[in-house]
């Protein structure tokens, strides 16, 4: 051993823990002077996996000196996608520091930091940064940035995985290919490591991280090979039969979900989005109060105090039940948590494992994950999720190339601090992934905007914002410095409006949308708060309590989470199992259930009725259905792909399906399939000879078949302020929605007629089909459709597949006169006759 290691051993003998194969794994690593990828669960000991080999390292560099040596400057750099994470790793490393008697300082810089503190930071390097993609890139925007990484010895990203497949990961990637270029005394000594969950795609992510400058020699993969033990159980409703075929987000299982939450000591109740935390919060406050005082709520728009402090609480032991949403999916240690419950489908496997793995969050302890379905067929889901995490499938996260707007962000960055030459610069970020294959005509077109406001806007002086003196691009104006370092980062939203009581204190921030359509007095629900709004100032909601039970409660844009691929094919395999049960079966009866899972068995009475109307379908098949209302002729596919394929296949098929008769066509989709709606009846036979099915002019036919024009639009509204073409505002005096919104447009308009090559117009019509439509899984999931068996069934009544697909179809009617209550009822009724 080293003098290092051997230290770093007596420590764990110290604290009494064993150190796992894989944390030896990752010291040797380190110690040999690799970079690489760490894949570790939560709740493992990857933190201290990461940190204690850079203990050990610079304890091997100083042997004789190591607890005198001071002011050492910033040797290690930990970047954390949430800034409440760097509370808890922070503590970790202290502990470490402390017991080792190093004199180090232990610093964080994040948007919750003080200016004070900032300023204490610059003046005093700690050895040790915890910080976020967000405020490094601010860092770097400092005059003389390079002396504060000149001494850097590592830098680790936590939660890779979280941000990789994002803008923020894109950021990092830029980030490194700067800090990986600067005059280090040992350049090549710089260790760059990531943290990452299971993905299916661990090599490419490393590959990511590191760039394409790296010495594969010198990258290691290094796997906690552990048998972390995860026990998920799924809540079974009493009837299925009289459970909802859609919505209801699983209310009605409450008084299950409270056993659990009786029979643990600590629970956390995961929901998929803010808006389903606050209902279940007030359901529980409503029908049971005794919880009142040890129960609280935790998501990403409540105010940060509140977080901090249910985090704490969690810590100390002081709650027993926490209704959160993904903003407690990371790493943060919550030891004294020992059960999990998740209400709905998570929708990916990996999101599923990062939350199970909450409770029992320390090495060695069994994870127990509850599974609560919001409707009948998400049981199946719950179903595919545990076959998939048996097999140890879980889906990739891809990496984003060629994003301009984080690239034309990070050229003022560099303008704004110490200015950039751009041949420099243009190699530095060929060695990142994300723009290996950029071209040096866009790089240019980026260089003129910034300088000259491209082709289209060099009169309007807001756009000259970057000089050029001698060859080195500088911002000279403060203004647009500060406006700049403002605006900086990747996390674009709609407006927020900050909520606040009138006798001071806030509590979080609310969409602009949604406060909008609010009136003065009216009551509202919000960080499980009854609340009347009292006026509105200065981009503040002021509010006070209410004692009114009911009232509305605030929703979020952004809340769908679409189908991951990998789970999609595992509940096509779960239906598979049904329907050759039931073809092995006599009149549409399951010939056994035995050795099905209990979520399949729960839902034997729902595909019987579903055999009986039409056809559970095979793996080999793919089923449509045909019935005709009074609403029109109704067509039902199902290819269980995921929301987003459907929303693009069903658009897709509209449009083949018009060019051989003219047709108006009403669409609605769920995770399992879509509905074509129209007046008329549907030449389908026709449209399947004609190749429904085709990829031929796939791209050509989705533009025509939507309006990819204002998809196009809306995406560049998010371009466009990550690019920094408009300044959304100062803090408290954010740029209204609405005046955000025509902005962009015309921004939009203005360079789509005069600038028909501008590289952000391209990125736009890019990411409206790569993120809103998958179009590479609508491309895959087309081709698997051309292999099946087309089956085709018409019904009198819409069978269970069709049920929620019809829901769905009957809240956007705005022209019905009955609520939406009582049609489903009367829908329902047609079921019980049955």
């Amino acid at each position: 051993m080293t003098p290092g290691q051997q230290i770093i051993s007596d420590w764990f003998n110290y604290k009494q823990w064993e150190q796992f194969p894989f944390q030896k794994e990752m010291e040797r690593a380190f110690l040999k002077g690799y970079s690489g990828l760490l894949n570790a669960p939560t709740g493992s000991g990857k933190t201290f996996a990461m940190f204690l080999p850079f203990v050990a390292d610079y304890i091997n560099k100083h042997p004789k000196d190591y607890q005198t040596r001071k002011n050492n400057g910033l040797q290690l750099l930990w970047i954390t996608p949430l800034r409440a994470l760097t509370n808890d790793i922070r503590k970790a490393m202290q502990s470490v520091v402390d017991d080792l008697d190093l004199p180090w300082k232990v610093g964080s810089r994040t948007g919750d930091t003080s200016a004070k503190e900032k300023q204490e930071l610059r003046r005093k390097q700690p050895e040790i940064l915890l910080t976020t993609p967000e405020s490094l890139h601010l860092m770097i925007a400092q005059k003389e940035y390079p002396k504060l990484f000149e001494n850097l010895q590592a830098i680790v990203i936590d939660e890779w995985h979280e941000l990789l497949g994002s803008k923020r990961g894109v950021q990092i990637e830029l980030a490194l290919s700067r800090l990986k270029n600067l005059n280090y005394p040992e350049p090549s000594k710089l260790k760059i490591w990531g943290i990452s969950a299971t993905i299916g795609n661990l090599e490419q992510a490393a590959e990511v991280l590191l760039g394409t400058d790296f010495d594969p020699s010198k990258v290691k993969l290094v796997r906690a090979k552990q048998d972390k033990k995860i026990v998920i159980e799924s809540v079974i409703p009493e009837n299925i039969e009289e459970f909802s075929w859609a919505g209801h987000l699983g209310i009605k299982l409450l008084p299950q979900v409270m056993e659990i939450v009786a029979n643990s000591k600590t629970t956390l109740i995961f929901t998929n989005t803010r808006s389903q935390s606050e209902i279940w919060y007030m359901a529980i406050l409503d029908k049971y109060p005794e919880y009142a005082g040890v129960m609280a709520m935790h998501h990403g728009s409540l105010d940060n105090e509140l977080r901090n402090w249910v985090e704490n609480a969690l810590h100390n032991e002081m709650l027993r039940l926490v209704v959160c949403t993904s903003s407690l999916d990371l790493g943060v240690d919550f030891r004294p948590v020992d059960s999990v419950v998740q209400i709905g489908s998570p929708k990916g496997v990996a999101r599923f494992m990062q939350r199970a793995g909450r409770s029992g969050h320390h090495p060695g302890a069994t994870s127990k994950a509850w599974f609560v379905p919001t409707h009948s067929m998400e049981l199946l889901e719950g179903a595919a999720l545990k076959q998939a995490i048996t097999d140890e499938i879980f889906e990739s996260r891809d990496p984003i190339l060629l994003a301009m707007d984080v690239l034309m962000q990070y050229l003022v960055t560099l303008a704004v601090s110490d200015g950039f030459r751009p041949e420099e610069i243009f190699r530095e970020i060929k060695t990142s992934y994300s723009y290996t294959d950029i071209e040096y005509k866009d790089f240019g077109q980026m260089l003129e905007f910034i300088t000259k406001g491209g082709k289209t806007l060099s009169q309007y002086d807001e756009f000259l914002k970057v000089e050029i003196e001698n060859g080195l691009y500088k911002v000279n104006s403060r203004k647009v410095a500060m406006h700049h370092r403002l605006s900086m980062g990747t996390i674009v939203g709609d407006v927020s409006i900050r909520v606040k009581f009138l006798t001071g204190g806030y509590l979080g921030s609310i969409e602009e949308y949604f406060i909008s359509k609010l009136k003065i007095g009216d009551t509202f629900w919000f960080a499980g708060r009854s609340l009347e709004l009292v006026k509105i100032k200065d981009m503040t909601a002021f509010v006070r309590k209410s004692s009114k039970k009911k009232g509305v409660i605030p929703s979020w844009m952004g809340g769908r989470m679409p189908l991951s691929s990998q789970l999609s094919a595992k509940l096509r395999d779960k239906l598979d199992e049904v329907g050759t049960l039931i073809n092995a079966g006599k009149d549409g009866k399951m010939k056994s259930s035995r050795g099905l899972d209990i979520e399949v068995k729960a839902l034997k009475p729902l595909f019987e009725l579903q055999a009986k109307l039409s056809k559970v379908p095979l793996s080999s098949e793919f089923l449509i259905e045909k019935f005709n209302s009074r609403d029109g002729h109704h067509l039902f596919f199902y290819p269980f792909e995921g929301r987003l394929v459907h929303e693009g296949m069903a658009s897709l098929f509209a449009y083949r399906i018009s060019k051989i008769k003219k047709a108006n066509f009403s669409i609605a989709m769920n995770d399992y399939g879509f509905e074509l709606l129209t007046d008329d009846e549907i030449r389908l036979d026709e449209a399947l000879e004609n190749g429904l099915f085709s990829i031929e002019n796939l791209l050509e036919d989705i533009q025509k078949s939507l309006n990819s024009n204002e998809m196009a639009r809306r995406r560049f509204r998010d371009i466009a302020h990550i690019a920094g073409l408009v300044f959304t505002g100062f803090p408290g005096k954010s740029m209204k929605s609405k005046h955000l919104q025509a902005s962009t447009s015309l921004l939009f308009e203005v360079f789509s007629e005069y600038e028909s090559d501008n590289v952000l117009v391209r990125q736009a019509y890019h990411e409206a089909m790569q993120f809103q439509l998958e179009e590479f899984r609508l491309r895959a999931a087309l081709q698997r459709l051309q292999k099946l068996k087309v089956v085709i069934t018409e019904s009198k009544r819409p069978t269970p597949f069709a049920f929620p697909i019809l829901v769905d179809s009957l809240g956007r009617e705005k022209l019905i006169t009955e609520t939406l209550e009582e049609r489903v009822a009367k829908m329902t009724l047609m079921y019980e006759k049955d």
